[in-house]
């Protein structure tokens, strides 16, 4: 069986990748651009993917795939409707990064509220000198202990970050989805938005959730609310968010996601950096050894127990 993973270096070197306990041809690439896919994956039953994108197109001049293993828990860069169709199967990565990607919501959270970047930028600058005593008050501190929290998205990793900051003394409110009636224990989306000090979002990309939160909803926000992002970059219509900073009709934001990854120099979010409220990390969120180690680990697992014939982590 060939296997052929297409984009490697979206792991860290340091990940031990093992190879599966059954006979193949085990090919990897660093990168693969869009033009290379179908050579690289003539006479492979098993791709693996990251980030590359596998459409229709692909699918229909490649007839002996059988598997794409993602190896990501998103698979908005695969059009699971044509794997469907075609037969092949797909599955995906999850609840690998339970811990670390909450920790880094939770660490945005905190350094906004504190205004950390502010803070270190104005002491890089001079500021603490030219205040002349101990201490100077230019930027507002926030405690988290009594704020809301407002959870768009309710799975694994926002239950984790639900338990963090009720543990900080934060108040949790989760939305319904968007455009749809209250049910237990999920409020309105529109009164979550209006409530929440700090909103964080946990949905898949999809057409019903891009740009979930644009102008419209960016005004039903309080004007001091944070708005952190380590779901998808498309979740947020991010020329809104820039125009909301430039006017201070935001608190802040915290985002480890873009619309385009990396992003060229003129996009919103990079123009964005220019203001002391908004953090920008780029896609790190889930990178940590031990949460790598843990999608390695399971990427491999799902592969043979497709081999083996058994549905594990299926999409398709």
């Amino acid at each position: 069986m060939k296997l052929v993973f297409l984009d490697r270096q979206t792991l860290a070197p340091s990940v031990n990748l093992r190879r599966p306990a059954f006979d193949h041809d085990w090919q990897e690439h660093a990168e693969t651009a869009p033009e290379q896919v179908v050579a690289r994956l003539q006479q492979a039953e098993v791709a693996i993917v990251n980030k590359v994108n596998i459409g229709a197109g692909e699918l229909a001049q490649l007839p002996g795939l059988k598997l794409i293993a993602l190896a990501a828990t998103g698979s908005d860069n695969v059009d699971l409707d044509a794997c469907r169709a075609a037969g092949v199967a797909v599955c995906n990565i999850r609840n690998y990064s339970e811990s670390t990607v909450p920790e880094h919501a939770l660490s945005l959270i905190m350094a906004l509220s504190r205004n950390l970047h502010a803070y270190r930028r104005s002491v890089t600058d001079g500021r603490w000198q030219q205040a002349g005593q101990f201490c100077y008050f230019d930027y507002p501190v926030r405690d988290l202990k009594g704020q809301t929290l407002g959870l768009i998205g309710y799975g694994t990793i926002a239950r984790d970050l639900e338990r963090l900051a009720k543990a900080l003394g934060m108040h949790v409110i989760v939305a319904a989805r968007k455009g749809q009636a209250a049910e237990q224990g999920r409020l309105p989306f529109e009164q979550v938005l209006a409530e929440a000090d700090v909103l964080s979002l946990h949905c898949p990309l999809t057409e019903a959730t891009r740009h979930l939160i644009s102008e419209r909803e960016l005004a039903m926000m309080k004007p001091n609310a944070l708005l952190i992002n380590v779901g998808r970059g498309g979740l947020v219509d991010e020329q809104a968010l820039l125009n909301a900073l430039k006017e201070q009709r935001i608190g802040g934001a915290g985002f480890d996601v873009v619309s385009a990854e990396p992003p060229p120099a003129d996009h919103p979010l990079m123009q964005a950096l220019q203001y002391p409220n908004f953090i920008l990390t780029p896609h790190i969120a889930w990178a940590s050894q031990a949460s790598m180690q843990r999608l390695a680990d399971q990427l491999i697992d799902n592969i043979e127990a497709f081999v083996a014939g058994r549905e594990q982590n299926r999409l398709v």
